[in-house]
Parts: structure tokens; C-alpha cells; sequence
């Protein structure tokens, strides 16, 4: 699926949130600011989005970015080679809940819209744990169901009829984008998962939404 709509993601993405989603994931970046980590693993790493965004807000010394998507990971490199950032930005084809990094390799890992494609969340967010360094921390950026009477109306009104309708007339793929509002209704957002990284022992952690409701960053610590 991630493959087939590979060629219009980043225009897809850029023209469904009015261009929000850019702010979405400096203000995710931003959470690294304090740590400065100098290795970082941005995980279901799509188009490279993040990763590009992480060389030029955190300047780390390496990113490494994985996927299961080789279509999307192809548009990744075309884009850090423009950028001439091939040296510090590495795209892989990597799953999220068998990443193939040792133990305690990253400082930081990154997920952008990801962790709701997770097939088993626990066994990833896992797995992300298991290869941070002590002190580390993980940045979940996802999107969310919003609460406020009126948004809330609006928001599923444009779920289910307009992003589909787009998805269909730009990407050719509207089974690509009404699977988008499915895996959001189904993401244990807010303190749900917060509660899930707690169990799974990552300390410090913590959720900020965005834009009333619509994203969540959410953060923890090893």
C-alpha cells in the first residue's frame, strides 16, 4: 500500500494538513533539543520527512532511518541526496519490531505517523527501548481523534469523505487513505499509551496534543 503511494506522500501529507504537519514534527524534534543526541534512529521512517528535519534542527553526527517501504525509501534517498545530506542520513529497509541494531545504539529514536501501522505495538515499542541508550529517549508523533465539540464533527467529516476523495483523486489509491482514518480510530492515543510505555519500563513519560486534539507527541525515556 505504502508503496503505491509513495510518488504523492509528501504531497499528500503537506496538502491534507494544510502544511501543519511540518510544525507537527519540528515541535517532536524540539523535545530532542536538551539531550542532544548525536546518533539517532528514526523508525518507520517513510519519505525521510523527519530525518532530513532532524539533520537541520539537532545536527547529530549520524541518522539512520528504517522502513519496510522500498518505495518510499527510494523517494527518501532521491531527496537527502539533493540535499547533499547522504553522509549523515542512512535509509535502510528495517521493521520496526525486529529492529537489526545491537543494544543500546541510539540516543534518540524518532516514530512520525508510524507506531498506528505497528502490527504488534508492544513488541516495537519494545524493541525501540532495547536498542536506546541509557538516557535516551523516544519521540512518538501520531495522530489523534479530537475531543472538542464542533472539531470533533468537522474532523470526522473530513476523515471520512474529504481525505479519501483526495487520496482517490491524487494518489489514485483511496483504500490507501481511508486506511489512514481506520488505524487512527484503532491507536490507543493520549494516556492509553503513555500507560503502555510505562509498562513497558520507560520512565519520564509524557503526551502533548496538538492543534486541538489532532496530533500527540508523546515521549519516554530509557
Amino acid at each position: 500500500m505504502f508503496d503505491n503511494i509513495a510518488f504523492k506522500y509528501d504531497f499528500m501529507n503537506r496538502f491534507l494538513s494544510a502544511g501543519i504537519d511540518i510544525t507537527w514534527r519540528k515541535k517532536a524534534l524540539k523535545e530532542l533539543l536538551k539531550l542532544n543526541p548525536k546518533t539517532i534512529l528514526d523508525v518507520a521512517t517513510g519519505t525521510a520527512d523527519v530525518a532530513i528535519m532532524a539533520a537541520e534542527i539537532l545536527k547529530p553526527d549520524k541518522i539512520t532511518g528504517i522502513d519496510i517501504s522500498d518505495g518510499m525509501l527510494d523517494f527518501g534517498r532521491t531527496k537527502i541526496e539533493k540535499l547533499g545530506l547522504s553522509n549523515m542520513i542512512e535509509l535502510l529497509n528495517g521493521d520496526s519490531e525486529t529492529i537489526n541494531f545491537p543494544d543500546n545504539s541510539f540516543d534518540a529514536v524518532t516514530v512520525a505517523f508510524g507506531v498506528r501501522n505497528f502490527e504488534h505495538l508492544e513488541k516495537g515499542l519494545s524493541d525501540i527501548k532495547r536498542v536506546l541508550k541509557p538516557g535516551g529517549k523516544l519521540v512518538v508523533l501520531e495522530c489523534c481523534q479530537p475531543k472538542t465539540f464542533g472539531v470533533k464533527q468537522f474532523y470526522n467529516f473530513y476523515m471520512k469523505v474529504v481525505t479519501p476523495n483526495m487520496g482517490k483523486l491524487f494518489s489514485k489509491n483511496k483504500g490507501a487513505y481511508k486506511y489512514l482514518d481506520e488505524s487512527i480510530k484503532k491507536f490507543p492515543e493520549g494516556k492509553n499509551f503513555t500507560t503502555i510505555l510505562d509498562n513497558l519500563g520507560y520512565k519520564n513519560t509524557y503526551s502533548k496534543p496538538l492543534s486541538l486534539g489532532i496530533c500527540s507527541i508523546y515521549c519516554g525515556e530509557k
